[in-house]
């Protein structure tokens, strides 16, 4: 899935009056690209420090997605496997409660793989 069949167009988000001067408009890139390294920044500096490390480094790839492409696929592949994530961490916990309440998982265990046979030298 791509940002067009979204709706939504991939590349500068400026406003009409940036993008009609080459050169304003390269500024405004430019603005946006140090701005959002800043933050991308600060965010790895919170995975050592106290602070929101990871939230403040995707706020920043956010930023950089209004004016990058690249940054708007590399932001919607990460909102897919976050997605992907707490799909599966529904699904175990799903699993879980009903394992508690003595049914079995349901649908749910077709998604899992067969366990490997054993080999043996027989």
């Amino acid at each position: 899935m791509n940002a067009e069949s979204d709706g939504t167009p991939r590349g500068s988000r400026a406003p009409g009056f940036v993008r009609s001067s080459r050169t304003l408009h390269l500024c405004w890139r430019g603005g946006v690209f140090v701005v959002g390294l800043a933050v991308v920044a600060a965010g790895v500096a919170m995975l050592v420090l106290p602070g929101p490390g990871w939230l403040v480094i995707f706020a920043g790839l956010a930023l950089w997605a209004t004016e990058f492409a690249w940054a708007q696929r590399v932001t919607g592949w990460t909102k897919r496997q976050l997605r992907r994530w707490a799909n599966r961490a529904r699904r175990r916990v799903r699993e879980r409660r009903h394992a508690r309440n003595g049914r079995e998982s349901g649908p749910e265990q077709a998604d899992e793989e067969p366990a490997p046979a054993s080999r043996s030298g027989a």
